[in-house]
């Protein structure tokens, strides 16, 4: 071996070329140390203060033209802050009847759905039957399910499972028959057994129509045990409750700042959807639009 290849073989690994050019700095080392505070940037928060503030002068021109349809902005905001334990006392109860209402009809969906997806048999007769619940007004058998199931939660909690049910059994349902032939195939020939299909391809193709379920029927439970609770009989509390309350009195601004509270509470629950939705699917395509 000649003393130049003797040389060039001695060079340790991390003297090469290679290695002695400046790697590009990764994305994550060029953002600012202060990056997460990005939210503070004025093309954030600047077009929706803007909205507020336009929402806010066009309810104070519908209330100086209709003042018994809206009341002043004022007096919703006087009639929170005078008395906050109320609202935050009923507002829990309309949430834990909301909650406890859609995990319910998300077990009961999820399920079906995944029986639905394994036995066309089943789908073919469980799907007409939830068609015509979709369609069946709720309000209409309230009545019917309190004479059933007494004045307690029962009847709410039923009206606000129905109400989210359907969505949920039918994005379910699609997500397990939506896996791609050719995956199905390369399962098949690696010998795998529907029961490991189905939680490690079809239960995971399903999560991204699963979460655009949970996205709509989110503030659907908040609504739905609202009207369970203006329409069933025998409620004695929940916001529903305090608008009902309060409309027979004409207190229109008790009214509006229950309305509030639960835009507020519908606004957190969506807010914590997105949060999980973005963790469960950072491996999903669809994550690259939300980067």
């Amino acid at each position: 071996m000649s003393l130049a290849s003797q040389r060039t073989a001695a060079v340790p690994v991390a003297e090469t070329e290679t290695d002695i050019v400046p790697q590009e700095p990764s994305r994550w080392s060029l953002k600012h140390p202060h990056s997460r505070l990005g939210w503070i940037r004025p093309a954030i928060w600047l077009p929706l203060a803007v909205m507020l503030a336009l929402l806010g002068g066009l309810w104070q021109w519908g209330t100086a033209r209709m003042p018994y349809l809206l009341p002043p902005l004022s007096a919703v905001g006087d009639t929170l802050t005078r008395n906050p334990g109320y609202y935050l006392r009923n507002a829990g109860i309309t949430l834990e009847e909301s909650l406890l209402g859609l995990a319910m009809s998300f077990v009961a969906a999820f399920l079906l759905a995944v029986v639905m997806s394994e036995a066309p048999l089943v789908r073919r007769a469980v799907m007409p039957i939830a068609v015509v619940l979709n369609v069946t007004p709720l309000v209409a058998i309230a009545p019917a399910l309190v004479v059933a199931f007494g004045f307690g939660s029962a009847p709410k909690l039923i009206i606000t499972a129905l109400i989210c049910f359907f969505p949920i059994l039918i994005n379910t349902a699609v997500g397990l028959r939506s896996v791609p032939q050719p995956v199905l195939q390369v399962y098949r020939t690696m010998n795998a057994s529907r029961s490991e299909m189905l939680v490690y391809l079809r239960v995971p193709n399903a999560l991204p129509y699963l979460f655009a379920a949970l996205r709509i029927v989110t503030p659907l439970s908040v609504i739905g045990a609202v009207v369970a609770e203006l329409s069933a009989s025998g409620s004695t509390g929940g916001l529903g409750t305090v608008i009902s309350n309060a409309s027979s009195m004409n207190q229109l601004a008790v009214v509006y700042a229950a309305i509030g509270v639960l835009a507020v509470m519908g606004s957190v629950l969506m807010l914590v959807i997105t949060v999980i939705e973005r963790r469960a699917l950072h491996w999903h395509e669809s994550a690259a639009d939300r980067t």
